[in-house]
């Protein structure tokens, strides 16, 4: 089991300086201020973390100003735990209020924005949404005629592309009890038992060594391979000649590891066995390409060649890894079409797949931050020859 744990949480250090690096990015815009709406987006500001988010009941408000501190307009359900925050202009109204859900204070907020007709920024772009009916975005827009508003996808996703010291302290643990969890299957599954309980064990297993969930696990099994990579379990038992996939992500303080592992069961075959040890020279490649100054899409390509020495498809899942975080998928993504900078301590997937067979697949995934000079792998690496239970 992994030990040492960080310290949960940050010092109010954290969020001043993440705080302080939009606000001069702002500065450069001419924006007034950001709005934000999502969870990872209001805690990456604010620190508040609580999986009341499930609920699609109450929308939450982050504003950054200019310069300040910023500003939660929230229910006041989440006050208290707001309040032990580093924020401390707090802005409640009792919700859910379908006819006025925090709109009346968002403004009051934004009207001497509007009047000066200000430019702030909002999440437009790709891998964002409006956590908020749309209708309410009208009546709130309505209200404020003059507000101009900008795309601030590529401001926020930037900086959260970049983690600090502490992120990846957090990122190294929850990486370390994926790994240890993924090293003990072959001891807590065998021949017979339905996909269904591995992966009720692998998510017992994951909790005991140390996560505080295990909200991602997808997984497959099949004779020689799987067909897909996103299924929930079967109860098909597990039979000799099956190649077994799990693929995690575990949360710890709220960061998320994302990583697969293949397993034969009983026994591989030589076809298994060449496609396994082509995605773990694929993944060698992107390690080895995994430097600052490189881009994503020279990750892309350099996995790519090893694939298509089984697999000239040409990717079409679509990208070959991403970014990793306090979402189990964020920005950039390993793919032709992303020629994002690789920056240091940005942390990553590499995932490299192929299709082989009749109709089959295989996936590899490993976790990594980029170092001064390479990638520093945060996982486990991978047996190089598929392991066999």
């Amino acid at each position: 089991m992994p030990r040492d744990a960080p310290a949960r949480g940050f010092p109010s250090r954290e969020f001043a300086s993440r705080t302080a690096k939009a606000q001069a990015l702002m500065a450069k815009q001419g924006w007034a201020g950001l709005l934000l709406m999502s969870e990872p987006d209001v805690r990456y500001f604010s620190g508040f973390q609580t999986l009341f988010w499930q609920s699609p009941t109450r929308p939450w408000f982050l504003f950054l100003p200019l310069s300040g501190k910023p500003i939660a307009i929230i229910p006041e359900i989440g006050a208290s735990l707001m309040r032990q925050t580093w924020l401390e202009d707090i802005r409640t109204w009792s919700a859910p209020a379908p006819h006025d859900d925090g709109i009346s204070l968002l403004s009051q907020l934004l009207g001497p924005l509007a009047k000066d007709k200000a430019r702030i920024g909002v999440m437009k772009g790709h891998e964002t949404h409006l956590r908020m009916p749309l209708g309410d975005w009208e009546r709130l827009i309505g209200a404020l005629p003059d507000l101009q508003i900008a795309d601030a996808t590529g401001l926020v996703q930037g900086l959260r592309m970049v983690k600090s010291s502490a992120e990846i302290d957090k990122l190294r643990h929850i990486c370390a009890i994926g790994s240890a969890t993924f090293a003990s299957v072959p001891e807590i599954v065998a021949e017979g038992m339905p996909l269904d309980e591995v992966f009720r064990t692998f998510r017992r297993e994951a909790l005991a060594n140390g996560a505080d969930d295990a909200p991602y696990l997808v997984g497959a099994a099949g004779q020689g391979g799987y067909t897909d990579v996103i299924s929930p379990p079967s109860q098909r038992p597990l039979q000799r000649g099956d190649v077994m996939m799990l693929d995690t992500g575990c949360t710890w303080d709220g960061y998320f590891c994302d990583f697969d592992r293949n397993w034969a069961i009983g026994q591989a075959d030589d076809r298994a066995k060449r496609v396994y040890d082509t995605l773990w020279r694929a993944t060698e490649a992107g390690l080895a390409a995994a430097k600052p100054g490189n881009t994503t899409r020279n990750l892309f390509d350099a996995m790519s060649a090893v694939i298509a020495e089984i697999d000239t498809s040409g990717g079409d899942i679509g990208r070959l890894g991403h970014g990793l975080g306090m979402q189990l998928t964020e920005q950039p993504s390993h793919a032709a079409f992303d020629t994002t900078v690789l920056q240091e301590n940005m942390v990553l997937t590499l995932e490299p797949s192929l299709s082989y067979g009749n109709g089959l697949m295989m996936v590899h995934e490993e976790d990594i931050v980029v170092g001064k000079t390479g990638a520093e792998l945060l996982t486990e690496r991978a047996a190089p020859e598929l392991p066999v239970i």
